[in-house]
């Protein structure tokens, strides 16, 4: 048993130590499988980095050089005579500066700081990427921040103009393709050029030639060799190093650190020589770093029009070609656009001298300036061609447009007074031929009425006083408020307001259910909800008179072209919108030369031009107004203080005004009128009663009450005038004769009929008397004269002697429409005197 026991032992020895093998081998088979597992991942991440690479390669579009060498460039304009006028302010503060004007220090300092093996590299520097891996390893492993850029000067330049900003594998990849490409279509001096040219320094600051200017008052070609240092070493961090950073102010040690840098850099790669390097950290060291910003002007030249122009062709392209609001701007701030506007530089500064001086404004407020010498009386003007729309001049205000304030001329809105009535009231009226020029109303106060809405309103003239019965032309002419009103009233408030609004006007809720409003111009203009008109929008208003009822949309450029000579925008087609027949067109443009020519407005007439407009006066005086036009232009002036104060004056200045404006305007043009279109016809008429004259009208004690007017083929009266009647009156009492009445005391007269006449009417002695003669005197003897016989009306009640010319007048007005009982007033209201509820009168005046 022993020996079998021994045996069992050196049997037993050898097979313990099989299965340590057994692991080694184990071991050695999983370290192999790591290894193969490890390298097919690798060479899985290699196949598919691979695949991916060349799929973002493929799809990248091929390389535009010119839109790298392209830079971003201002956009800039251009006058009626396409004469430069200013170039629009970047989003980037740019200066393009030449190779040849690039300092070799600065050229160098940018290359031993950014990218030392610049010239040696094709377009990525393999071993700066190598470099950067390692080290930001190393930064994770141990917890550091940051991590360390490897882009070469041509990717940043890649980075800068073509590519985006983000932060992506996809824009790396695509960004280090660019790059070996640019490389062999440029020469390493254009690339770093272009590169100095778009370098980001610091907020708006692109590219040496500016941060030059911000930092050092001189252009990059003047720069010292620390200054050339300094300027390169911003910029891996603008902000951090920007000497104007308030905290290096008071520590200026991180960017004199920084200039060191660059310098140590500069002398490393042996730009410059030792001496030059030791005085140059000498010099930064001892305060040799000045700094002097240059100060830039960011007026431009003729701010109150071209602010409009660049919002109008922002709001073009946005419409034509679908850009967004932020797409639009950099456009237009960038893009290099040559936009060429309407605006005669002669006759801009010509209306921008003569608002600025106070004596031609006609007010007696005095000049008085706030806390920056800034007028506070204010004044704006436009002028237009109304047939192609052009705007030839355009004022905002008084002197130059300070920062954030508003265009008085463009963007305000303020009430427009009666300035309203050619365009909201006659207008619509004689266009959709519910009155004519010659239409008659009594002009009177009007009791008991309830005109605004339903509720009572109390229109008052300016000044206070009634002609009686008086036409549509005598009514506009003197600018009659209760005119307005009750002519409002017969077309309807819907139908101002439309033509209103065709023409431009705005009105919010509350003026839309005003009479005030539309009738008369007494927007309401919540601080909130600003409505009304500006002068911009009334030249091109009343411009439609001249142009045959056609509206043409006031337009600021003539055409806007791309830096590459595309036409991009083209207004040689105006957008025009027909407003008013050219009959109706017509007759305004010739009633409205009545204010100019017999009443409040001949301060607007010159030579022999023939003109028409319209005054405005707003309640309390606080804005006046004048719109008018001649055969070639139209315009409007306003005149009042941005905070409504009453002014000492009266529209009748503006009118001077624009006289003035408008004679230099059309200084060059032929004396000539607008010709009178087709559809136009002559007819004689009553001026009290607007109908076809009877032998009565001409022997008026007044005068001869037969004129020619105007009128729509259509529209002429078709009845004759029976206001006017004949009757026999005590030549003492004047009252009307009875059959008691002696034949001596008798006298036969001429009168005029009225529903409801009024003793406040300059007209009401002329009115056939109410009461009959009382007179029980007998003739002398030997008369033989009869009295004349009473003669009864419809209600069989004694009546006047009346003798007319015709037996059986007409109820029909001139419009075939029915009259009112046979009268010729179409006042609505019924009557009485009684002002009793009455509100307080609104007198927006002439």
């Amino acid at each position: 048993m022993a020996v079998n026991d021994k045996s069992l032992k050196a049997d037993s020895a050898p097979r313990r130590k099989k299965p340590i093998k057994n692991k080694q081998k184990k071991s050695k088979k999983i370290f192999k499988g790591i290894c193969f597992g490890l390298l097919f991942c690798f060479l899985a991440i290699v196949v598919v980095g691979a695949g991916y690479t060349f799929a973002l390669i493929k799809t990248t579009p091929p390389l535009n050089v010119d839109a790298v060498l392209s830079l971003n460039q201002p956009s800039s304009l251009y006058d009626s005579s396409e004469v430069f006028m200013d170039n629009l302010h970047t989003d980037e503060e740019r200066y393009v500066i030449d190779s040849g004007k690039i300092p070799a220090n600065l050229k160098n300092a940018f290359v031993s700081i950014e990218d030392e093996r610049f010239y040696k590299h094709k377009g990525i520097d393999l071993q700066r990427i190598v470099g950067a891996a390692y080290l930001d390893v190393k930064k994770l492993v141990t917890g550091q921040k940051g991590l360390h850029g490897a882009s070469t000067l041509t990717q940043q330049l890649l980075k800068n103009t073509i590519l985006t900003n983000d932060v992506s594998m996809e824009r790396k990849i695509k960004e280090a393709y660019l790059a070996i490409s640019l490389e062999d279509k440029l020469t390493k001096d254009q690339i770093l050029t272009a590169y100095l040219n778009t370098i980001p320094l610091g907020g708006h600051i692109y590219g040496v030639e500016a941060a030059a200017l911000e930092y050092f008052s001189k252009s990059a070609s003047d720069l010292s060799l620390i200054e050339c240092a300094y300027i390169a070493g911003i910029t891996q961090a603008p902000s951090y190093y920007s000497a104007y950073n308030e905290n290096n102010v008071k520590d200026p040690s991180p960017y004199i650190n920084r200039t060191l840098t660059v310098l140590g850099m500069m002398h490393k790669l042996q730009y410059i020589n030792d001496a030059d390097y030791e005085k140059a950290v000498s010099d930064v060291k001892n305060g040799g770093l000045v700094f002097k910003s240059s100060k830039k002007d960011y007026r431009l030249n003729y701010e109150w029009f071209v602010y409009p122009a660049v919002s109008q062709v922002k709001e073009d392209l946005k419409e034509k070609y679908n850009y967004t609001d932020e797409e639009a701007s950099k456009l237009m701030v960038n893009g290099g656009l040559k936009i060429y506007t309407t605006m005669d530089k002669h006759l801009q500064d010509f209306t921008q001298t003569t608002l600025d001086d106070y004596k031609n404004l006609g007010i007696s407020n005095g000049e008085t300036y706030d806390k920056d010498g800034i007028p506070l009386l204010q004044a704006s003007a436009t002028i237009v061609d109304y047939r192609n729309g052009h705007v030839l001049a355009m004022v905002g205000g008084r002197g130059k447009q300070q920062p954030q304030s508003t265009n008085r001329a463009y963007n305000d809105l303020r009430p427009i007074g009666s300035s309203t009535k050619p365009l909201t009231v006659y207008g619509p009226g004689i266009d959709q031929k519910i009155i004519t020029a010659a239409t008659t109303i009594d002009d009177a106060p009007l009791p008991d009425n309830k005109l605004d809405n339903g509720k009572y309103f109390n229109p008052l003239n300016s000044p206070n006083e009634y002609a009686g019965l008086i036409t549509a032309r005598e009514s506009l002419t003197h600018s009659k408020n209760t005119g307005a009103v009750l002519f409002e009233d017969m077309i309807g408030l819907k139908t101002g307001i439309s033509y209103g609004e065709k023409l431009g006007l705005k009105y919010n809720s509350a003026s839309k259910s005003s009479i005030a409003s539309v009738a008369l111009g007494q927007f309401n203009n919540n601080p909130n909800d600003r409505d009304g008109g500006n002068s911009f929008i009334l030249a091109g208003a009343f411009g439609t008179f001249g142009n045959n009822g056609i509206y043409t949309k006031p337009v600021l450029y003539t055409k806007v072209v791309d830096s590459t000579g595309k036409v991009l925008l083209d207004t040689s087609k105006p957008k025009q919108s027909k407003v008013f027949s050219p009959q109706a067109a017509y007759i305004l443009y010739d009633m409205l030369k009545g204010p100019v020519n017999e009443y409040n407005a001949t301060g607007a007439k010159w030579g022999n031009m023939p003109v028409a407009g319209k005054t405005g006066t707003t309640t309390n005086s606080t804005d006046l107004w004048f719109a008018g036009l001649s055969p070639y232009l139209s315009g409007a002036v306003w005149v009042g203080y941005d905070k409504p104060t009453k002014l000492l004056g009266s529209s009748s200045g503006c009118a001077v005004i624009w006289g003035k404006l408008m004679q230099e305007a059309n200084k060059d043009f032929e004396v000539k009128d607008i010709d009178e279109p087709n559809g136009i016809i002559r007819a004689s008429v009553c001026k009290d009663s607007g109908l076809s004259p009877s032998s009565l009208c001409s022997q008026d004690p007044r005068g001869n009450r037969v004129y020619e007017e105007l009128f729509i083929d259509g529209t002429e009266p078709d009845s004759t005038c029976d206001t006017h009647v004949a009757a026999n009156v005590n030549r003492f009492t004047n009252k009307l004769a009875s059959p008691l009445t002696p034949s001596i005391l008798t006298r036969s007269s001429i009168f005029i009929k009225k529903d409801n006449p009024n003793p406040a009417t300059a007209d009401y002695f002329m009115v056939l008397p109410s009461t009959y003669d009382s007179a029980t005197e007998t003739p002398p003897a030997g008369d033989t004269n009869e009295a004349v016989p009473p003669v009864a009306d419809s209600n069989n009640a004694t009546a006047p002697p009346i003798v007319n010319e015709f037996s059986t007048p007409s109820n029909k007005n001139a419009n075939g429409n029915t009259k009112n009982n046979g009268n010729n007033t179409h006042n609505p209201v019924g009557p009485g005197n009684s002002n009793s509820g009455a509100l307080s009168p609104i007198v927006p005046g002439n």
